[in-house]
């Protein structure tokens, strides 16, 4: 008998747990709809036109509203507001990449003979040596050679023996005989002085020393003592180096902005403060399949020889623009798929505007569209703006400033007290009594004022809550007192907006948050 008690108390508890937990979801998913009503009205509220004949900035329906906020010179010092101005300027853009220095293969100089023969001493003797023009770089024995020099010789004889000659024709031939031997000579390279000492000796000589054609560093060296040497032998591959290339990868979305003869600039480590200027000098027809970049090649000087082939810098190319419209990158807020800036229409009233960009240039952005020459924006603190810009539009509370206020007016008027109460204290989730008192710096209350108290609570993704607001109406009830009834649908954080208005003017406002009880 006590087991089927225990049994039958159990159920019924098991059936209130299950009507009671259907009970919350039916009453949670009837409250949603409401809340999500409440939110599309704040959103069309905050869409409508501007009191002060603005209209609105057109969003897309996942952006947030924003309204102009005016902030008093106090405001906005303490916040580190500061303004930029849109001109019109010459600007140039700067595309970064990185690159590398190579030999510039105009100037490579290779050294070969044109005759075969035997090298005998080598006095240039190590790769990356620095080679002087005319310097001697190794001796060589070329029966060929030597062959030549005395045909020279015997030619040489045979004119001077023939020039008292009467018969026709040997004078010329024994000529022709000598210019043949001497062409030759110079043909397969062989210096003038060696020439003028054959000539002035009469002796031939058994090796020839060769010097180096040209100034610079030797890249490969193939001569060897007792090697033997044909005319299509390289023995020395030789650069000058007092100017380079620097290889660098241009992504292919900078390529249309780059052309032939563009100024160039780059830096490198091992040198700090040296910027070395050069040009560009050759963009190469292929697109890197793996990193989707273009080589582009830059002509540097390099008189003092700082730039060594292989080193790894940083490359800055100079895009030349024209004369644009610019305006500080600092004060543009990138927000979703929006441009905002901030503009200054005096006396600390700033407007949101929507504007259409180009590309950036160096620390400003080229304007397309929205502003135009001379207008002053906001270029610091720009989140704490608009932040401060959503939250008037979420609350609807923006009232624009009176026709001829400015800020010597708005420091001269005096200064309105207003304390919110509520009953009950705090408040909670549900009916509430909410009372106003507006005062002047003195103590006098105000009276026939239309005041206005705005609950705000922002959207809760996170727990499927949208956002709420709740406008009451206050009614002036005597000796500065006002009092209305406002609804509020859940406890927790209210952020509440007062405005107070007198024949038309707003004469006191005030921002303030509360804690309601009562729960979600």
């Amino acid at each position: 008998m006590r087991n089927y008690r225990t049994a039958f108390v159990a159920a019924v508890l098991a059936n209130i747990a299950l009507i009671a937990i259907l009970g919350g979801l039916w009453w949670r998913s009837s409250r949603r709809p409401k809340m999500q009503a409440a939110m599309a009205a704040g959103a069309n509220e905050t869409t409508q036109n501007s009191p002060n004949g603005l209209e609105s900035t057109q969003m897309a329906p996942h952006e947030v509203a924003l309204v102009p906020i005016q902030l008093s010179p106090e405001r906005l010092q303490s916040i580190g507001v500061r303004m930029g101005h849109v001109e019109s300027k010459i600007v140039d853009d700067e595309i970064r990449v990185t690159g590398n220095v190579a030999v510039d293969e105009t100037r490579l100089s290779y050294v070969q003979l044109r005759y075969s023969g035997y090298i005998q001493k080598v006095f240039a003797d190590a790769t990356y040596q620095y080679l002087n023009k005319g310097q001697p770089l190794f001796t060589i024995y070329s029966p060929d050679l030597v062959a030549t020099e005395r045909e020279y010789l015997v030619a040489k004889q045979n004119q001077r023996h023939v020039a008292q000659s009467t018969v026709p024709g040997v004078t010329e031939s024994a000529a022709s005989l000598l210019e043949a031997a001497t062409e030759r000579l110079k043909q397969w390279g062989v210096p003038q002085r060696e020439i003028a000492r054959l000539e002035s000796t009469g002796q031939v000589q058994q090796e020839l020393e060769i010097d180096s054609p040209v100034s610079g560093y030797i890249t490969e060296r193939n001569a060897l003592p007792n090697l033997t040497v044909q005319p299509e032998t390289h023995l020395y591959t030789v650069a000058d180096l007092s100017a380079v290339w620097v290889f660098a990868e241009v992504f292919q979305n900078d390529l249309g902005r780059i052309k032939v003869a563009d100024r160039a600039t780059l830096t490198v480590d091992s040198y700090p403060g040296r910027v070395f200027e050069g040009r560009v000098n050759f963009l190469y027809p292929q697109v890197d399949m793996t990193t989707r970049t273009v080589r582009a090649r830059l002509a540097f000087s390099n008189s003092d020889l700082k730039l060594t082939p292989g080193m790894f810098l940083n490359v800055a190319l100079k895009v030349p623009m024209g004369k644009k419209l610019v305006i500080p990158a600092s004060g543009v807020l990138q927000s979703g798929t929006r441009q905002v800036v901030f503009v200054n229409r005096g006396d600390g009233y700033l407007e949101p505007r929507d504007v259409e960009l180009g590309a950036r240039a160096g620390d400003d952005f080229i304007v397309l569209k929205g502003l135009k020459e001379g207008e002053e924006v906001v270029t610091s603190a720009n989140f704490l703006i608009d932040s401060e810009s959503q939250l008037q539009a979420a609350l609807g509370s923006f009232v624009p400033p009176p026709p001829g206020a400015g800020s010597a007016g708005a420091m001269n008027a005096p200064q309105t007290n207003i304390e919110l109460t509520t009953d009950p204290a705090p408040p909670r989730k549900g009916s509430n009594t909410i009372r106003v008192k507006l005062s002047e710096a003195n103590g006098a209350p105000i009276s026939g004022a239309e005041v206005s108290v705005t609950f705000f609570m922002p959207a809760m993704p996170a727990m499927g809550m949208a956002a709420m607001r709740t406008p009451v109406s206050l009614t002036d009830k005597g000796n500065g007192i006002y009092e209305g009834a406002g609804q509020l649908e859940s406890g927790g954080t209210w952020q509440v907006t007062i405005i107070a208005k007198k024949n038309g003017q707003t004469v006191a406002s005030k921002q303030l948050s509360v804690n309601a009880t009562g729960g979600m």
